[in-house]
């Protein structure tokens, strides 16, 4: 049901059951999948790839061209997954010549003046809560939850199942089902709590903290602790993800828990 008072281009691909109210407008080359409701005051620009059963509350910007004085008009694209939430005022810049579009998984929650630059990519089941804000190039995995009003450098990568702060600046990487906290960033254990709520045993989490004891509270440097755990903790999903995490980190990780 489309309002008349909303502004469609009549390029734009528009599933017969999605729903945009008044005074939003939707530019040429945007595909909307069914069930999708659009409110009002919505700006939804060139290269936007909306899923299946999305809500995009009042004045959210989706596509708008990257905030990057590099960018030269090159076509890119926002990709945004089914039953994803994108709440008031938020704003998702496309892509540039890095990856060429900016991603948000399927099922993510993203409150109200959430800001995600050029070429990030958010996995499926994230949390940004009020007023986050990524740098261009951040990657998050999924059911990683960013409290409000945090900012993100450009470049960096916060693992799977990570619970990161409210009000935290985060300049290095964030590993996997930890939590981060203080300032600068720091280890403050692992995300017990949300590792239960999504199904982990006792003794897979059991390990993960094994893990990061190796990696943050006995004083080694990440080499000399992912030698350590590689020789000393049995092999497992969880471990090869942390250590490949460490391994691959280009800004390096956060640090670790001191008193």
């Amino acid at each position: 049901m489309n309002q008349p008072l909303a502004y469609i281009h009549p390029e734009a691909k528009i599933a017969r059951n999605v729903v945009i109210e008044p005074f939003t407008t939707i530019h040429k080359n945007v595909t909307v999948e069914e069930g999708t409701w659009i409110g009002p005051n919505v700006t939804i620009f060139e290269g936007a790839r909306i899923g299946k059963n999305c809500k995009i509350y009042p004045g959210a910007s989706i596509a708008a061209i990257p905030q990057d004085l590099k960018y030269e008009g090159e076509e890119t694209e926002v990709f945004i997954g089914d039953n994803t939430v994108i709440r008031e005022y938020v704003t998702i810049s496309r892509g540039t010549t890095d990856r060429y579009k900016t991603t948000i998984g399927k099922n993510c929650l993203l409150m109200a003046y959430v800001h995600v630059a050029h070429d990030c990519v958010i996995g499926d089941n994230c949390i940004l809560v009020n007023a986050v804000q990524l740098a261009g190039h951040v990657t998050i995995d999924e059911y990683a939850i960013v409290g409000g009003s945090s900012a993100v450098h450009q470049f960096v990568k916060i693992g799977a199942h990570v619970m990161v702060s409210g009000g935290s600046l985060v300049r290095k990487d964030i590993p996997p089902y930890t939590k981060a906290a203080r300032e600068p960033l720091t280890y403050c254990g692992i995300n017990s709590i949300g590792l239960r709520r999504r199904g982990f045993s006792s003794d897979k989490i059991n390990e993960i903290q094994e893990i990061y004891r190796y990696l943050f509270l006995r004083g080694l440097n990440n080499s000399k602790a992912i030698d350590l755990v590689e020789l000393e903790l049995s092999p497992s999903k969880e471990r090869d993800e942390i250590l490949k995490f460490v391994r691959t980190s280009d800004r390096g990780i956060m640090k670790g828990y001191s008193y």
